[in-house]
């Protein structure tokens, strides 16, 4: 019996497909953590949408649906697509496996242990059994660590370390600085209309849309900057030359006709990609986040007034 890998290979259609999968998972997986999704968040994603989308061609192919078609297309179960299909809209409050810097951020802003007289959230000290950070992550966390979930906070500017061991909430969204809805709403359009465009030369047969794309491997990083300032500007002029061509078109459109045809929605988009070492800046930023503070609990005083020596360390005073 074959193993799935000599299956994978007798199939070369198949391990090509995986192969530039992995490509374009790779920048989704970065996507879902700066956004801060989990894993089961984005699988459930993907079963839904493969769902859906599988519905959609039994339906346009067959003239009906069938949950038995979609189970075959997609290999889940048929009680699962039904499930999937019979939901018309799930909020993503109600979603299972939110990410734990979003719950922990939340509880802040929304838990009265955690608020302040004003109903800010307040400042915490990091570690202590009443209210502190560390309680509030032992009761949202699930399980993670204190430093490690103040550590993910601090890296995404959702929370500020002050004097003395105490933390300040600065944001309640966990989302990487720079990371905009109108921005993450463009890689979904932009990245989708892109996917859309090469998946769907694979099927034509005849007048492709237009792909094309100029890349040289062993560009000098020195020329870099006045490569980018150049198709910048020849990518703004090309643009701006199709912009008015469109608004032409609208404009042909807008003259009285006998019959009002069928629209579509048409569009091109230039882009710029490179690949390289991380920056300086990058570099520095590496540094710092491994430079980070050493926090240390404080020891509770024994009766006699001494206080209590951490485990493993014996002590210089001998026994009488």
């Amino acid at each position: 019996m074959r193993s799935p890998q000599e299956s994978r290979l007798a199939d070369p259609l198949k391990e090509t497909t995986i192969s530039a999968l992995e490509r374009v998972v790779d920048p989704l997986v970065y996507l879902v953590f700066d956004a801060g999704i989990t894993v089961r968040e984005f699988c459930r994603l993907i079963r839904e949408r493969a769902v859906r989308s599988a519905a959609t061609r039994v339906k346009r192919e067959s003239g009906h649906t069938s949950n038995s078609r979609v189970a075959i297309i997609t290999g889940l179960a048929r009680a699962e697509v039904a499930r999937i299909l019979n939901v018309e809209d799930v909020s993503a409050d109600a979603r299972p496996g939110q990410h734990p810097a979003r719950r922990i951020l939340a509880a802040w802003y929304d838990n009265r242990r955690f608020l302040g007289a004003n109903g800010d959230p307040a400042v915490l000290p990091i570690f202590g059994r009443r209210r502190s950070f560390e309680q509030l992550v032992a009761m949202h966390s699930g399980g993670i660590p204190v430093r490690a979930m103040l550590d993910q906070l601090t890296q995404i500017n959702a929370v500020e370390i002050l004097a003395r061991q105490r933390v300040k909430a600065k944001s309640r969204v966990p989302i990487f600085k720079g990371m905009t809805i109108t921005a993450i709403a463009n890689v979904g359009e932009r990245a989708g209309d892109l996917l859309r465009t090469l998946s769907g030369n694979l099927h034509a047969t005849t007048n492709p849309l237009f792909e094309e794309t100029a890349v040289l491997n062993d560009v000098d990083i020195a020329a870099v900057p006045l490569l980018r300032r150049r198709i910048a500007e020849q990518g703004a002029a090309f643009i701006d030359g199709a912009s008015s061509l469109l608004s032409r078109s609208r404009m042909k459109q807008r003259l009285p006709t006998l019959q009002k045809s069928a629209q579509c929605r048409v569009g091109v988009t230039v882009y710029y990609f490179q690949d390289e070492a991380a920056s300086d800046g990058d570099i520095a930023v590496l540094a710092n986040y491994s430079r980070r503070k050493n926090l240390q609990r404080s020891h509770s005083k024994s009766k006699k007034g001494h206080k209590i020596k951490p485990s493993g360390k014996s002590s210089r005073r001998s026994r009488q």
